[in-house]
């Protein structure tokens, strides 16, 4: 049974399930459901806590099924925490972890901690097996289109909220862009407002004045801002990313790949093969399918050649040579490159002026 971090609450209202796994890469979401699962334990009467750490190919599982299988003199009933940091138990793990499920005791409370897990993985034996005992939950980070939303549902739960309308929109927008990538930052900076201000709406100056700047940028997400046409966003994350002292050799690669894709795919389509192949056969899929689905089509020839060509001569420049006409310094070069990739996959729009704003931002960078 698989759940979804928002959902737990309402789940645990309604009873415990013997196994409940949590996988996934956000700190603070899989803080919060631990937390959530272990009070919920307390109250039913699992007062005992066990905790084993898998780490290396040497761990005594023997001992972990001792334990759960022990009666303890203090508590009728007790909770086993199984912590998997590296995300693969191994061959041992794995056919203990599905005897384990095999003989589950309603004394025994079983949570069990995983990293971010491939798709691999979770079709493995051991992860069915826990998923067919229990619950799973996915816990990955919260996306910038859905931040708004979370921060939202956050400040309502601590009796705050935005104004109605598109001032408060705004006000969350801005709240998402200085914490975007930032769980953990986010989470304390709603607990600062709630510090700061009573309970009822927040302006726009008071959250301005409060919100630190505590956004944490992932190089492999700006490949989609600069797909969507996100011009502000992709400008902020590459400031970012250059603060944070990311190599910009690694910010390159990613938008050369996409740039290579675009052109691999592109070229299935003229020898006529459908948009879902060509995007196959370029490795697309995930999010990037959906920008690509809707970019492909407003891309001619000479304009995917020119993006090449321009992710040729930026490769050039972030290696120490230099190009007449283009920025000297790497950085730079990989703001042009950017926008010239976001300029080229904008839908035409001349009435807004859209597309002219971004050729003129890649012409000064």
């Amino acid at each position: 049974m698989q759940l979804r971090a928002d959902q737990l609450g309402a789940h645990l209202q309604r009873g415990l399930k013997p196994v409940y796994t949590l996988h996934g890469d956000e700190p603070l979401l899989a803080q919060e459901a631990a937390d959530a699962l272990r009070a919920a334990a307390r109250a039913a009467g699992y007062t005992e806590r066990k905790v084993f750490v898998v780490s290396g190919a040497h761990f005594d599982w023997s001992a972990l099924l001792g334990a759960a299988q022990a009666m303890s003199l203090f508590a009728e009933r007790q909770l086993i925490e199984i912590r998997i940091p590296g995300g693969k138990p191994g061959k041992e793990g794995s056919e203990f972890l599905q005897r384990y499920c095999d003989a589950l005791s309603q004394d025994v409370l079983t949570l069990v901690h995983l990293p971010r897990l491939d798709r691999q993985q979770q079709q493995s034996a051991w992860f069915g097996a826990l998923d067919s005992a229990g619950v799973t939950l996915r816990l990955d980070p919260i996306d910038r289109r859905a931040l708004p939303q979370w921060i939202a549902q956050r400040l309502q739960a601590q009796g705050q909220h935005v104004a109605p309308g598109e001032m408060g929109q705004h006000t969350l927008a801005f709240f998402a862009d200085r914490v975007e990538g930032n769980l953990l930052a986010a989470h304390q900076e709603l607990q600062k407002l709630a510090l700061l201000y009573p309970a009822g709406e927040l302006s726009f100056e008071q959250v301005e004045a409060a919100v630190l700047n505590v956004a944490r940028y992932d190089v492999f997400k700006l490949g989609e801002a600069v797909l969507a046409g996100q011009v502000a966003r992709l400008l902020r994350m590459l400031d970012g990313l250059r603060a944070e002292g990311e190599a910009s050799v690694l910010v390159h690669w990613t938008l050369a790949s996409d740039i290579l894709a675009l052109h691999q795919a592109a070229q299935a389509m003229a020898d006529g093969k459908p948009l879902p192949v060509a995007l196959r056969e370029a490795r697309v899929w995930g999010p990037r399918e959906r920008l690509f689905e809707r970019a492909l089509p407003l891309l001619a020839t000479d304009r995917i050649a020119h993006l090449v060509e321009s992710a040729s001569i930026c490769d050039g420049i972030v290696k120490g040579l230099r190009h007449p006409g283009w920025p000297h310094d790497p950085w730079d070069a990989l703001r042009r490159l950017a926008l010239l990739l976001a300029e080229a996959v904008v839908s035409p729009a001349p009435a807004r002026g859209r597309a002219p704003l971004i050729r003129r931002l890649a012409l000064e960078a």
